[in-house]
């Protein structure tokens, strides 16, 4: 039969100390601490009246300080004078500045005006160019000899011309200049009459010393001829004639008339 053995009957005993109590929970002293007694504030002490030294001197430093502050006032003023005199001065410079730049600016729309004026010139002259085709002085010894020259197409004729005698010219069409040369074949007249008077010239001046006369015409023909003739003798005819270039839209004179 099993038997049950207790610790304390098998001898080994094991001892177990207590636990310490817990420490008391701590006090505050509430006491106040003694706190001395403040005394109560003296009221200020007020001698007597400012002595008139005193009132002096306040008045002193019164003024001292007004007197700073009117200077500061003053220098103020002088510095804010001075920055308007400044600025004065800028403005009268840009102004005169600026006059010079208008002054500039005329002129330079002067010479652009004076410029593009040019410019349409030389543009007129290129695009329809002068050029002198007879200019040497040349003799009519009499009655039978004639001077012949050819006006081009799609150019205005320029017939100035001068004579040191009576000249007579006639604008002719290569009909009319036919004509004439028949004449004088068939005895109608000689060279002075017969070219004036054959046919229908476009323009005639018989017996005279001076022509200036532009002929249209030819702008739109080729058919057309200037004959020169003289009912003297021995007469200089100085011509100064030339052509410009200028065509027609169209045909024009004699051309105009067959078509």
């Amino acid at each position: 039969m099993d038997e049950t053995v207790s610790e304390s009957e098998s001898g080994a005993e094991t001892a177990v100390e207590p636990l310490p109590p817990p420490p008391p929970p701590p006090v505050f002293d509430t006491t106040p601490w003694p706190v001395a007694p403040r005394p109560a504030p003296r009221p200020p002490r007020i001698r007597g009246p400012l002595g008139p030294r005193l009132w002096t001197v306040a008045l002193a430093l019164a003024l001292l300080f007004t007197g700073g502050g009117l200077v500061v006032v003053y220098l103020d003023d002088q510095a804010a004078q001075n920055h308007v005199r400044q600025l004065n001065a800028q403005d009268q410079a840009l102004q005169a500045q600026n006059k010079a730049v208008e002054a500039q600016l005329t002129a330079t729309q002067s010479n652009l005006t004076a410029t593009l004026g040019e410019l349409a010139t030389v543009r007129a002259e290129l695009e329809h160019p002068t050029l002198g085709i007879w200019t040497v002085p040349q003799v009519l010894k009499d009655q039978t000899w004639f001077l012949l020259g050819g006006i081009p197409d799609t150019f205005t004729y320029h017939l100035y011309v001068t004579s040191s005698g009576p000249m007579s010219v006639s604008i002719l069409s290569y009909e009319d200049l036919v004509a004439g040369v028949n004449c004088i074949s068939n005895g109608g007249g000689n060279t002075n009459y017969c070219m004036h008077h054959s046919g229908r010239p476009a323009q005639s001046w018989l017996s005279v010393t001076s022509i200036s006369y532009d002929f249209h015409g030819a702008e739109g023909c080729a058919d057309y001829v200037a004959v020169f003739t003289t009912p003297s003798t021995n007469v200089t005819v100085t011509p100064n004639v030339s052509v410009t270039y200028n065509p027609a839209s169209s045909s024009t004179g004699v051309c105009a008339q067959s078509g």
